[in-house]
């Protein structure tokens, strides 16, 4: 597992950090940024919770419109340390779900991750995560799941899966147009 190899490797330096360890993922530190973040946004969170924690996913998608060659974080946050141990046995617990997982993904549609087509990626990623950002009622979830599974696809560098997530993406973001439009017919409706 790539995130394994290069955590151990910067614990050797001594310089295991979570900026360091997206640096060292490479252009692949996209894929895990998503993944992260968006598994934090699904979580049981207080109501209005997603404006916060969508906050990274946005940045993440942003740079990645901006063809960064991989994740910058601000200052403090990629200073953050972590506990090589910790990660290990966190990266372990998720093993059997991983494993059934890379059974099922592969390369394919590779084209779809060429450098030249990542601004489009992540300007697609950008407006899916915009939509979770709006503290929208009943519409976090679908863009959450939608970019989980596009990083999936790209941490495996399945264009398949990704296109799934993506496909999703653009239902979760029609969903999120139509209800806001909804309620805005509703307080017209209040008000007029």
């Amino acid at each position: 597992m790539p995130i394994l190899r290069t955590s151990r490797a910067q614990h050797r330096a001594g310089n295991l950090t979570l900026g360091g360890l997206l640096a060292g993922l490479g252009e692949r530190s996209f894929g895990w940024a998503i993944v992260v973040f968006s598994l934090v946004t699904i979580l049981p969170l207080p109501p209005g919770s997603s404006v916060i924690t969508a906050l990274p996913v946005l940045v993440t998608t942003f740079q990645m419109l901006l063809g960064f060659p991989h994740v910058r974080l601000p200052g403090p946050l990629a200073r953050l340390r972590i506990d090589p141990d910790k990660l290990r046995l966190t990266l372990l617990r998720l093993r059997p779900v991983t494993r059934r997982l890379e059974r099922r993904l592969r390369p394919r549609l590779v084209a779809l991750f060429a450098p030249r087509h990542e601004p489009l990626l992540g300007l697609a990623l950008f407006v899916i995560a915009f939509t979770l950002f709006l503290p929208v009622p009943g519409s976090g979830w679908f863009p959450a799941i939608s970019l989980f599974i596009v990083g999936v696809g790209l941490v495996e560098r399945d264009g398949l899966v990704a296109v799934l997530g993506l496909a999703f993406g653009a239902f979760s973001v029609l969903l999120t147009v139509a209800i806001v439009l909804s309620l805005a017919e509703g307080a017209e409706a209040i008000m007029g």
